[in-house]
Formats: C-alpha cells, sequence, structure tokens
C-alpha cells in the first residue's frame, strides 16, 4: 500500500499520560508523555526535531484539546479522528498497539480528520455554549418558581403569560414583602408602570390569583430562587456582550443574514455560526455539511433494497439549534417549511418531519453563506405547482368514493 507520509506520528490519548508511536522512515519509536503543559511541550519538540510531517490523535473526551492546542501553536499538522473509524482489531488492545496502529493508519492516509475550526472560532463555540447552558439552567428555575407558586395554590401564571416579566416580577416581588396587596396596592403599582399597562387581567382578576397559602419557608425559598434567576440573567447578559464583542465583522454579517430565514432569530444564527463559522469551502457541498450535522438520512441498503435508514450522530449544538428553529419555522403558514412539516408529517411522523425542515434550513444557511445568495422563500404552495392533474384525478377519485357526483348540487350518500 502506498504511503502517504514518511515521518508521522500515532497519539493514544488519556487523562493522565500520552503514548505517541513516531515513524520515520522504516524505523519507528513510542514514548510516553505526561499530560502537563510541559510533558506536552516536550511530546512537540520531540516531533518537532523528528521532521514529523502529521500527527493523529483520538477525540478522547476533552483530553485531546490541550494537546491539540499545543502541536497548533508549535506549528505542527495534526488531525483529531474520531475514535470508532479506526478500532484496533479485538483483543490485542493496549496504549502501545493503539498508538501503532494509529500510526499506521496515517502513514497510509486511511484516517478521516474531524473538522476542527481555528482558536477564535473554538473560544467563541465555548462562549456561545456556556450562555446555551445557562439558559437551561435558568428555564429550569422558572418551572421550579411555577411548582412551588402552584404548590402554594397561586395562579399568577394563569393570568400572566411570563412570570419573569416586568408584572410578574413585581407582583411576586410585593407578595413576598411584608406589605399587605390589595386593591390600594395594585392601584399604586398601576400607576408607577410597575404593571404594564396592556395587561388585561383586572385588580379583581389578581388579587384571586395572588390568593394562596405561602408559609414562611415558602417565602424564603422564593427569594432565593429569584436571586439565583437574578444573577443568571446577569451573567447570560455579560456573555451576549462577551460573544458580541468575540464576534468578528464577517461573523457578525453572516448572523444577520441568516436571520431572513423563518425561525432562526439572533441566539440561534449566533450558535449556528459559532458552530459552522463562515468558510463553506471545508465543505464540498450542502450534502456533506448535512451529514456533518446528523440531519440526513442514514444509508441502509442491501440486496437492492432501500431500508429506513437513521439518522447519524452528527453535532449537537448544530443540530439542536436547527431542529429547535425549525420548531418557530413551522408556525410561519405562509412559508415553505410549512409546507415541507405538513408534507412529511403527514407519513413520517411530526419528530421526522423537524428533522427534514431543519435539514432544509441548513441546506439554505450553505448556500447563503457559500454563495452569497438572498434567501428567497419558496412559499406554502410550493408542493402544488407539480403534477397538478395527478392531484386533481386523485381529489376527485376520493371525492366519488364518498358519494360525490359531478352532475350533482347535493351530497349524495354512497
Amino acid at each position: 500500500m502506498k504511503k502517504v507520509y514518511d515521518n508521522c506520528c500515532g497519539i493514544d490519548v488519556h487523562k493522565k499520560i500520552m503514548v505517541a508511536c513516531f515513524i520515520h522512515g522504516k524505523e519507528q519509536e513510542i514514548r510516553e508523555f505526561g499530560a502537563t503543559t510541559r510533558e506536552l511541550l516536550l511530546l512537540a519538540d520531540w516531533l518537532s526535531q523528528g521532521g514529523c510531517q502529521m500527527a493523529a490523535m483520538e477525540s478522547t473526551a476533552s483530553y485531546w484539546k490541550p494537546l491539540y492546542n499545543v502541536l497548533e501553536t508549535s506549528g505542527l499538522n495534526a488531525i483529531v479522528v474520531n475514535a470508532q473509524h479506526m478500532k484496533a482489531v479485538p483483543g490485542r488492545k493496549t496504549d502501545v498497539k493503539d498508538s501503532e496502529w494509529i500510526a499506521d493508519l496515517l502513514q497510509h492516509g486511511l484516517l478521516q480528520p474531524s473538522f476542527i475550526p481555528n482558536k477564535a472560532q473554538r473560544e467563541l463555540r465555548e462562549l456561545v455554549s456556556y450562555r446555551k447552558s445557562l439558559i437551561k439552567v435558568k428555564t429550569a428555575e422558572l418551572n421550579r418558581l411555577q411548582k412551588m407558586l402552584e404548590g402554594a395554590n397561586i395562579k399568577l401564571s394563569g393570568t400572566i403569560a411570563d412570570i419573569d416579566g416586568v408584572s410578574g416580577r413585581n407582583l411576586l416581588n410585593a407578595l413576598l414583602s411584608d406589605q399587605k396587596v390589595d386593591e390600594t396596592k395594585l392601584d399604586e403599582m398601576r400607576r408607577k408602570k410597575q404593571i404594564a399597562p396592556n395587561l388585561k387581567a383586572s385588580n379583581e382578576q389578581l388579587l384571586e390569583d395572588l390568593n394562596g397559602i405561602l408559609t414562611p419557608l415558602q417565602k424564603k425559598m422564593m427569594k432565593e430562587l429569584l436571586s439565583h434567576l437574578d444573577e443568571l440573567i446577569r451573567h447570560i447578559k455579560n456573555l451576549d456582550d462577551d460573544i458580541s464583542e468575540n464576534m468578528n465583522g464577517e461573523e457578525k454579517k453572516a448572523t444577520a443574514v441568516i436571520q431572513d430565514i423563518p425561525g432562526i432569530a439572533a441566539i440561534g444564527a449566533q450558535q449556528i455560526i459559532s458552530v459552522i463559522g463562515t468558510d463553506m469551502s471545508r465543505f464540498p457541498t450542502d450534502a456533506h455539511i448535512s451529514s456533518w450535522a446528523g440531519l440526513c438520512p442514514g444509508n441502509n441498503e442491501s440486496a437492492k433494497k432501500r431500508r429506513s435508514g437513521r439518522s447519524r450522530k452528527g453535532n449537537a449544538m448544530l443540530r439542536t439549534t436547527l431542529i429547535t428553529c425549525a420548531h418557530a419555522a413551522v408556525r410561519n403558514k405562509n412559508s415553505f417549511f410549512y409546507a415541507e412539516f405538513q408534507r412529511v408529517s403527514g407519513h413520517r411522523g411530526s419528530k421526522r418531519a423537524y428533522v427534514a425542515v431543519a435539514h432544509s434550513m441548513l441546506k439554505a444557511i450553505y448556500h447563503i453563506l457559500k454563495d452569497g445568495v438572498v434567501f428567497k422563500d419558496l412559499g406554502a404552495d410550493y408542493y402544488n405547482q407539480f403534477n397538478k392533474e395527478r392531484k386533481i384525478n386523485s381529489y376527485l377519485k376520493k371525492l366519488r368514493s364518498l358519494g360525490w357526483q359531478p352532475d350533482a348540487m347535493n351530497y349524495i350518500p354512497a
């Protein structure tokens, strides 16, 4: 088999040690290094002095990141490979043999590198990922607050859509204070605009909803919960500012452009750009990025029979973000995504339909960023433009089966 690299290195990554197999010519050398920065720098110096052309490592948890950063800083070429793509022979599993196997596959060009963005984009991705996790925590805390209110028989959420909004928060603060909440207090809050002017609920309705049974312990717990929510909101705001500062001009422009797609808001656009970046040349076609994201059907064909193939695993943040955006996109009944959802959900179910819509949205994003085109919605009647005669005949056949006759004005039962 033809050799692609004369000097290359396969590295078996662990939490505490790195086992490296360096092949140079017909010889190979195996060394063990620690996972500290000093040890990783020694590994990089060893490879640099030996003229290493390429180094490959497994994508083991997050243990590969420090090593990749050191090799990248040292000017060495390195790739990260999915462990499933290079499983060794069963029964011969050791760290040394793993490193030898990685080096052998790398030398003959049999490893498929994973997409690793540059350091600036990786840092932006970490910021966006952290904000997403904080938003999840905030949602969980709001749900916990709602359960506590229901336990105290306070029905405020039935009247106010957002209990964490201005009106809801002010009413909760008044309820948890030692002040008496009555008609006079509510009139005062309305005058000071502590209650939104467009709130349709009357004072009598609000008093009825706030009339619950709150124990001192429940009040203390709610105060702690509201304090935690304020802290989370402050942290999320700080992260929003950090994300805006760390995005370059091209990324900000791409974020604004893809928001023309229905269902994609500012936060979703930032999450998408932080994952895929703005350079689409790394993905030859829209099929490649769809496969990488895990939004296209899997291949399952045997004896020329096509079976149902589940979508493969892909980038978790990109997949979940696009599916969330797909839920929002299908609410627009004048968009193509609504028509696609209705078409697929009828025979494949709603969950697969959302994945199909997310797939279409990702393909649109790909062409917007790669070709510089403007998004143009195909419209909700897109599928009605094809095979019109066939569809008309199909509907007429169904009507006749129900008893309808072309020359009759009224319905005639079958």
